[in-house]
């Protein structure tokens, strides 16, 4: 009794010890160990006080955390101050923010990453997945009622046999779904309730036609398919809650319209966006972006679009290689539209690269300036050497390199065969390169091989200048290679997909 009382007094110290702040516990190194102890399944945000993105998860988040303690759940959500809490940091790989991981079972050895949207609702449907049954039991309506009223999005399950091929693959799909819950029922009451006649599997949503029914053979992949296509509205909004259900969806299609929600005939073309919409579910995902915010001027800028050019239709492929296209007509109507993404689907559009005009002082500097309308021609020139940065006017690590270009400019500007060049690639693209990061150094040896090789050695002038005086051999890699030892400002899938839509990630400072 005597190690009983010892124990719970100390389980009562551990979590008097652990402060909260809207439901969410505050962590640190000191008391890490001790939470995971505590609350087997905990999800763990490690933020950064200056994170705009970090702000905008913070009242959903704190939201999610009172659902689950209202509910009397032993799913706690937490927070670390990754700037303070440094040790952490390093200890669980945070190299963004925000960073969120789910640690189960007491587990600190390898928690899982969360994978799903940045609404309360999102979160709290994948930490129930992770912890509880993939496919809950419906036995009452009033059960069916209250899970189509607490969800954006909910799928029910019909079968009578709950042993049957159809069954079971319905369950193999639940499981593989994390940001939606699953239910099913044999119940007659509710398959009254909801007019359902046969086996069958139903998504209910809170939006566009409220609920979609699957029609074909019930096998894992085609019910994923099925959630996957109806699962998000026919236009969603890009913002920084929908950007993850954007990236993290299998569609990797995405047609853009850019237009201000404050324009007098924005429902209109938002209609015909809408119908168009329709004849591609599954396809191409529609996407509305509201010019008037400052925090989309970046996407805009990738399109090499301004505020005064809005309303405009643009589709981009987010698949390994960024490909945009643009419609011939500026017209906005579903017509227009339909016939755009029909060509695209057969294949028939040719990408479009964006290019500045060539500036009349382009080769007046030591650091010649490239646009993709000049690229060609001075870059694949077979009796110069072409060295060419390809950067972002708002990296960081592009400005702390643009100092050292500028040396190496000075130091090469008198060669009679060696060119120091940049290209701003958020303005400018070309086929023969495919920009993922920034800084991008690449080399464009003399002759007629047209070959290119990547820079991968060290970002010093000393670095630069023994590479160019090798012909490209010291610290260089044929292109294509991978450049895992440097530090790009944009690297991974979800990053570069960010390249359009805006980062939804910050980077350490």
């Amino acid at each position: 009794m005597l190690k009983f009382l010892i124990f719970c007094t100390l389980a009562v110290a551990i979590n008097a010890e652990i402060a909260e702040e809207e439901d969410v516990l505050v962590l640190k190194k000191s008391n890490f160990d001790e939470a995971l102890q505590a609350h087997p399944n905990i999800l763990v945000e490690f933020y950064a006080p200056w994170c705009g993105h970090c702000k905008a998860l913070a009242p959903e988040y704190a939201k999610a955390a009172g659902m689950l303690k209202a509910e009397s759940s032993d799913i706690r959500l937490a927070k670390v101050d990754a700037t303070e809490e440094t040790e952490l940091a390093q200890e669980y790989g945070v190299r963004g923010y925000p960073t969120i991981k789910f640690f189960k079972g007491g587990d600190k050895e390898s928690p899982k990453e969360y994978s799903a949207g940045r609404q309360a609702d999102d979160i709290v449907n994948w930490l129930k997945k992770r912890t509880g049954p993939a496919v809950a039991t419906l036995n009452e309506v009033t059960d069916a009622e209250s899970l189509i009223a607490d969800n954006e999005v909910a799928v029910i399950g019909f079968f009578k046999d709950a042993e049957s091929a159809g069954a079971q693959a319905y369950e193999k799909a639940a499981q593989a779904i994390d940001d939606i819950p699953f239910a099913k029922t044999s119940s007659d009451a509710i398959y009254s309730k909801f007019e359902v006649s046969k086996d069958s599997v139903v998504l209910f949503k809170k939006f566009d036609e409220g609920r979609n029914t699957f029609d074909g053979e019930l096998t894992k992949e085609a019910l994923q398919s099925f959630v996957k296509a109806n699962q998000l509205p026919l236009v969603i909004e890009f913002t920084e809650q929908t950007a993850p259900k954007i990236f993290g969806g299998e569609i990797k299609s995405h047609i853009l319209m850019f237009l201000p929600k404050a324009a007098s005939d924005f429902q209109d073309k938002m209609d015909q966006f809408k119908k168009a919409a329709e004849g591609f579910k599954g396809q191409i995902l529609f996407i509305f972006i509201d010019s008037d915010i400052d925090d989309n001027q970046r996407i805009l800028e990738f399109f090499g679009l301004k505020k005064e050019e809005c309303p405009a239709i643009r589709l981009i492929t987010l698949e390994d290689e960024m490909t945009k296209y643009k419609p011939e007509s500026d017209a906005i109507t579903a017509e227009s539209i339909t016939q755009f993404c029909k060509l695209f689907t057969e294949g028939k559009l040719k990408p479009h690269l964006m290019s500045q005009d060539i500036p009349k002082d382009w080769d007046k500097n030591p650091v010649k300036v490239l646009v993709g309308k000049n690229f060609e021609e001075v870059a694949f020139n077979p009796s110069k050497n072409v060295f060419v940065e390809f950067y972002a006017p708002w990296c960081g690590h592009c400005k702390q390199l643009a100092p050292i270009w500028e040396k190496l400019g000075e130091k090469y500007k008198d060669s009679a065969d060696t060119i120091v060049a940049k290209m701003d690639s958020t303005a400018n693209e070309i086929e023969a390169v495919k920009v993922h990061s920034f800084p991008t150094l690449k080399f464009f040896p003399a002759g007629e091989e047209r070959k290119v090789i990547d820079y991968n050695g060290e970002r010093t002038l000393e670095g630069f200048t023994k590479f160019l005086e090798s012909g490209g051999k010291e610290g260089g890699a044929p292109a294509g290679d991978d450049d895992d030892d440097l530090e790009p400002e944009v690297r991974s899938s979800e990053q570069r997909c960010s390249e359009v839509h805006r980062r939804h990630s910050c980077g350490h400072r």
